[in-house]
């Protein structure tokens, strides 16, 4: 008996104490001028992260402040289990801290519990079970812990550019359970332009969302216009919109429901709500046509029917896209407008299937691209060493069902050859990435070490 979970529920206290303390630190990409590629806070996670595999007796490499890993065992081949600290901003709608680790009624809270300090914690302490149980291994194990998941991946990118081992088999806990086979195509976009003004409404400023890949819950407008005509708006009734008086104008406030981006479904786009009031308004020139572009082509919708966009397949379903942050301020007569967007085709599907179309909209609209991040789908067959491997882990350990299945989600597996998500998230669990008030619950935390655990046996065995 290998007892992987006694060991790890041996541990649980410092298991938990150890990721609250992971939790604390906001490790949200910034360039904030402290010389890190990814900003303080990032850097912060890493050295606590290899601190703590240090202090639990792995040896433990930092590739150039870019990433770092622990490892155990010998052997020429490697796998390899793929986790990220860096988290999405915490957004709006907490009602709990977001940087706390506050454990209570059995769960542990704190934008990253999920995604993915979580299973990165649950990661460390399945390979220290794994140590103390003193198994023989072929293959060495190597934790690799990024920094750059949410907002590019470009760590995996300097890993594999500057000699980074590439694993055998690899997962990454970071998508769903039994095993991720397929990732749809992801791609990443921001926008802007500059628009003449006319008219007796104008808009001032307009602000919304925290990054690409998080559904928005709140965006605001501040309008210029008469006393009068500021009247007639504050009397207009639209559901989830609410309207102030001020001194030269009004201001507007959408409320949505925060999502993961992969899942837009779950939840209601507030900066497309917002931008569908605004449209109803007697704006002028090119300002209002670049509201109306936006709100009659991409609005709340979230499958991209209206751009032109709208497709599936049979494996993973529609392209699902979303409307992500949207910043505009007027400067003498013009408003400079910028919008992020993030769209995830079909795995069966290319990028020249979508991406030129969504340019030539924005293009035709008056914007141009500032930037582009695109990953490429991922499908790996069903009946593949590795997906076999892990669907048959996780069927032995839980007792259910297991079939790979797709997601719109995008993760390390794209990034790392020979490489699939892996958990964290069980079926029927909420997903709760991205959300506010995001926690896993202390008995899954748990669960993900022992199943990983037991995978990293049995792919390195």
């Amino acid at each position: 008996m290998l007892e992987f979970r006694k060991r790890i529920e041996e541990k649980k206290e410092n298991l938990v104490a150890d990721l609250a303390g992971c939790i604390r630190i906001p490790s949200v990409y910034a360039e904030d001028g402290s010389g890190y590629p990814y900003g303080k806070k990032v850097q912060e996670c890493l050295e606590y992260m290899l601190e703590t595999a240090a202090r639990l007796g792995f040896p433990v490499h930092n590739m150039d402040n870019q990433l770092g890993w622990c490892e155990y065992g010998e052997g020429e081949e490697m796998i390899a289990v793929l986790c990220h600290l860096d988290v999405v901003p915490e957004g709006d709608g907490w009602t709990v801290p977001p940087y706390e680790g506050l454990v209570r009624d059995g769960r542990i809270y704190g934008r990253g519990t999920m995604d993915d300090k979580g299973p990165a914690m649950a990661a460390l302490y399945g390979l220290l079970a794994l140590k103390e149980a003193g198994v023989p291994l072929k293959r060495r194990i190597r934790l690799l812990f990024g920094l750059n998941e949410e907002t590019g991946s470009a760590d995996m990118k300097y890993y594999l550019k500057h000699g980074g081992e590439v694993p055998v088999m690899g997962v990454t806990p970071d998508g769903e359970y039994p095993v991720i086979n397929g990732e749809k195509g992801l791609i990443n976009e921001v926008f802007s332009g500059s628009f003449r003004q006319e008219g007796g409404v104008r808009l001032a400023e307009i602000r919304g969302g925290e990054a690409h890949n998080i559904v928005p819950a709140e965006a605001r407008a501040r309008l210029l216009c008469s006393p009068e005509t500021a009247r007639e708006i504050a009397e207009m009734k639209e559901d989830q919109i609410a309207i102030e008086l001020t001194e030269d104008g009004v201001s507007v406030t959408a409320a949505g429901v925060g999502a993961h981006g992969g899942t837009p479904w779950e939840g209601e786009n507030a900066i497309g709500r917002l931008l569908i009031f605004l449209d109803k308004l007697p704006l002028g020139g090119e300002e209002a046509r670049a509201v109306s572009f936006l709100a009659g082509r991409i609005g709340m919708e979230w499958d991209g029917a209206s751009l032109g966009i709208g497709m599936e397949d049979e494996e993973s379903g529609k392209l699902t896209l979303n409307l992500g942050v949207i910043e505009g301020q007027a400067c003498g007569g013009e408003l400079t407008l910028s919008v992020k967007l993030n769209y995830r085709y079909p795995v069966t599907k290319k990028f020249e299937d979508c991406g030129p179309q969504v340019e030539a909209a924005f293009k035709e609209a008056g914007f141009s691209m500032a930037s582009l991040n695109h990953k490429a789908s991922l499908y790996m067959e069903p009946d593949s060493p590795l997906v076999s491997r892990l669907l048959e882990v996780y069927a032995r350990l839980t007792g259910q069902e297991a079939r790979p299945k797709c997601i719109g989600g995008g993760t390390y597996a794209k990034m790392m050859p020979n490489t699939l998500a892996f958990g964290p998230i069980f079926p029927g669990d909420e997903v709760r990435e991205h959300k506010p008030d995001e926690y896993m619950e202390l008995e899954r935390l748990v669960d993900n070490a022992e199943i990983l655990a037991e995978a990293m046996y049995e792919l390195a065995k």
